[in-house]
């Protein structure tokens, strides 16, 4: 992944969690291993747990412990009701930002 690219998902990863976690609840390897799938390679694991962290704070997302087959239990989040409000704002801005990017990318049209 590029410089540029790297820079432009610091942006946008918080949205992406919280996407993700809109559709099921998940732990930080589920989401890291998602992302890669998705063709995010680069993204290591600690970011996603430094932002988990985050969004724990931000009241976005509430988190229960599940016992884990090998060591300590897993911290599984899902997107509460706050969450949910924090990620249709996300896509509101996402929406307007794209169009107005495809409208200079079209020259300005």
């Amino acid at each position: 992944m590029g410089k540029q690219m790297t820079e432009m998902l610091k942006g946008t990863l918080e949205g992406i969690v919280l996407a993700i976690l809109s559709m099921r609840p998940a732990y930080g390897y589920e989401i890291t291993a998602w992302l890669r799938e998705q063709g995010f390679s680069d993204i290591a694991e600690g970011t996603i747990y430094a932002l988990l962290v985050r969004v724990e704070q931000k009241r976005l997302v509430d988190v229960r412990k599940v016992p884990s087959e090998k060591g300590p239990p897993r911290k599984v989040y899902s997107l509460n009701k706050q969450g949910q409000e924090y990620l249709e704002e996300f896509w509101r801005t996402w929406s307007f930002l794209t169009e107005r990017l495809e409208q200079l990318h079209e020259g300005g049209k």
